[in-house]
């Protein structure tokens, strides 16, 4: 397998985060996790086109690239399986600030439906809930 370069976007609302609740196996174990909307960034394309093409695909809505944040790079363990990504981190706003009013999002890729919520970055930091990829965390409270 080989490493895989993605991308993110962090959209803010006060002290809340926009972020995809997800469940399932992860690194450290079984249950809820949470992670930026973001994906694969295709061959040809560039970090910053991806990032807008993934939040259209996924949520059905346009977002405006505030500024580049950061590279994280991720090595994790499933298990016995290794992942490897190189992520590009974006900070995003909503074109229509009206999408802000909204208390969750559809996420749809491919055949999988999940939801994206408002998460209070407090519960982050006192690791209340998981934040995917690692290292998101410190760069949060680096950057915000």
């Amino acid at each position: 397998m080989y490493p895989r370069a993605n991308t993110l976007g962090l959209i803010f609302k006060d002290n809340f985060i926009l972020l995809e609740e997800q469940e399932g196996k992860h690194s450290k174990g079984i249950g809820y996790y949470y992670r930026p909307i973001g994906g694969t960034i295709e061959l040809g394309e560039k970090s910053d086109e991806t990032i807008i093409r993934e939040f259209y695909e996924e949520l059905g809505v346009e977002i405006v690239i505030k500024s580049y944040i950061s590279c994280l790079e991720n090595i994790f363990y499933i298990y016995e399986n290794v992942g490897h990504e190189i992520t590009q981190i974006y900070l995003v706003d909503f074109k229509d600030k009206d999408l802000y009013q909204n208390e969750y999002f559809i996420v749809s890729e491919k055949n999988k439906v999940t939801r994206a919520i408002w998460v209070a970055k407090e519960e982050l930091l006192l690791g209340n809930k998981i934040l995917y990829p690692n290292g998101l965390i410190d760069l949060l409270i680096e950057e915000f």
